[in-house]
């Protein structure tokens, strides 16, 4: 059992601390819970904190069934196999998907001013949220970063079912999950304390993670 998402947060920057400054490191976080984690893995691995908007696209009537998992990067992640069994799901889902992207973008106008991803080609990116079951919108998170060329990716979670987490293993380069309970029935199950997060929260956290030390402007002797 984890006592909230700031422990969370500290143990999964114990157990990954061979990344400890690394040259070009970036934590990701999948927001809201998720940045929580990341700013206590920023501050104790040096690194520097974003968010990557990635949101969940629920069934019709069933919110908390992934039919998949949208991405500020505009990758969409499906559930081929739940679809298969439900092909109307597929049209249902539209007006979600839809307003997912409104969600998206109104987050990323808070969160980050407007602003794109940083640039990520070549660098080592540790994805991190504060748990997943289905691992739709991890999953989803994995194959955006994907896309776009990173150097070195790593997954950082709390806690996941074992078949997510193995799923989510394969299609990364390093992979820490502190915790794969059996049977798995929701995150919040293996929290004590797994409050709601909100957007002023995320904010804080952002402002209070690591930031690389200014460089002071070389000076010239006067002979």
């Amino acid at each position: 059992m984890i006592e909230d998402r700031v422990e969370a947060g500290r143990r999964l920057a114990a157990a990954l601390q061979r990344y400890s400054g690394c040259p070009g490191g970036l934590i990701l976080a999948i927001p809201r819970g998720g940045v929580v984690v990341g700013r206590e893995m920023s501050v104790l691995l040096r690194l520097p904190l974003d968010v990557l908007l990635t949101r969940k696209i629920g069934a019709p009537g069933n919110p908390e069934l992934a039919i998949g998992a949208l991405t500020e990067t505009g990758y969409l992640y499906v559930n081929e196999e739940l679809l298969a069994s439900y092909p109307a799901l597929a049209r249902l889902s539209e007006q979600e998907r839809l307003e997912q992207e409104r969600e998206i973008d109104r987050r990323r106008r808070q969160y980050r001013g407007g602003r794109a991803l940083p640039p990520l080609e070549g660098r080592t990116v540790i994805l991190v949220d504060d748990g997943t079951a289905t691992g739709a919108t991890y999953l989803a998170s994995v194959h955006a970063l994907r896309a776009s060329r990173v150097g070195r990716l790593v997954a950082a979670l709390p806690v996941a079912p074992p078949e997510t987490a193995g799923m989510i293993s394969r299609r990364v380069d390093d992979c820490v999950v502190l915790a794969t309970p059996d049977p798995f029935y929701a995150v919040g199950q293996h929290y004590l304390n797994f409050r709601q997060v909100d957007d002023e929260e995320v904010l804080r956290c952002l402002a209070e993670s690591w930031r690389p030390p200014k460089q002071q402007p070389a000076t010239t002797e006067t002979p």
